[in-house]
Parts: structure tokens; sequence; C-alpha cells
């Protein structure tokens, strides 16, 4: 897994408040304003996101939210990589997000158990000097608990001819900065 090593611009959201300063509070309802109830998540990104957040309450750290965005992008690099890649892992390396994946060959792999694959690394994880045992990798679960990732998308592709699949997350801003404990 990359490390980065600076953090990305941050996307800033505008809302608009509407107010009616001296109105009458009869009259002050604004026709054109829009209900905000959200949209419920499909069954897929609440799987993805409970997951991690599970993990991450775990070690004291808050949620993560889903974003589109991410999720979009992870879909169109899973697709990419399944019709013209023959279901490789991405190179991930020049991502501006933090990446985790997952190859599985045979069956398709849920979500859930794609992020339990992940945090399985927990195990090996020594949060005390933020080192990873002796011949093991630790990056894929200090991504999904790292304290400055805010946002979460994954998306996965099923390739037939390989009989594999292939899962892929993306959080923003990016973990795994080198010298920062993730939480």
């Amino acid at each position: 897994m990359a490390s980065y090593s600076s953090l990305l611009p941050l996307l800033v959201l505008a809302l608009c408040h509407s107010s009616a300063h001296g109105s009458d509070p009869a009259s002050s309802h604004n026709p054109t304003q829009v209900a905000t109830t959200p949209i419920p998540l499909p069954n897929v990104a609440r799987e993805f996101l409970e997951s991690h957040n599970q993990a991450r309450a775990a070690v004291g750290v808050g949620p993560l939210k889903w974003s589109e965005m991410l999720a979009n992008a992870t879909s169109r690099l899973v697709r990419y990589q399944r019709n013209q890649m023959g279901c490789q892992f991405a190179n991930l390396s020049n991502s501006k997000y933090g990446g985790n994946q997952l190859w599985s060959s045979g069956v398709a792999v849920t979500p859930r158990r794609a992020v339990d694959h992940w945090v399985q690394e927990k195990n090996y994880y020594n949060h005390t000097d933020n080192s990873c045992a002796p011949d093991h990798q630790c990056g894929v679960y200090t991504q999904v608990v790292w304290r400055k990732s805010l946002e979460l998308g994954c998306a996965q592709a099923t390739c037939v001819k390989e009989q594999a699949s292939l899962t892929i997350c993306f959080y923003n801003p990016p973990g795994n900065i080198v010298g920062e404990s993730p939480y």
C-alpha cells in the first residue's frame, strides 16, 4: 500500500439557509425549500459502511460517511479491471485517495467478508509503537481505522472468465501517512 505524504484539499459543501427576517411566522415558509430527508443507502453500501464503522468503533475512531463520488470512482475502476485487465489488482499507488482491494478466486465475497479480511490484520498490528509484526503487513487494516479518513466508497466486480471477484474501497482523505499513528 502506498504512503501518502500530503492530504487532499478539502471539499467544501455550501448549504443554503433561508430565514424570514421581520415577517409573519405564518408566511415564513419558503415553498422552494427541498426536504433534506437522506436517501437510504443500498444494502451493499450499508454493509460496507457498517463493517468499516464497527472496526473503527472498536478502537475509538468515529464513523465514516458513504460518498457516492468515491463509490462511483471505485465502480468505474473495478469495471475497468474486470473488462480490460482480466480482474487483476488495480495500481492504486498514484491515487489521490486511500485504497484497499481484495481479490478472491471462486465465489464472490460479500462486503462484510472483504472488510473482515482487511481487519484481520489487526492481529499483527501493535498500536503502542505503530508497527506491524515481522513478515506481515498491516496497511489495509490501518487504512480501515485511519482517524483522519472521513469518507468511504466501495465497489465489487465478478470476473466470470477468471472465476474471481475484485473489491475496491477508496477513503478520503487517504490514510497511512508515514510517521503518523492511525488512531
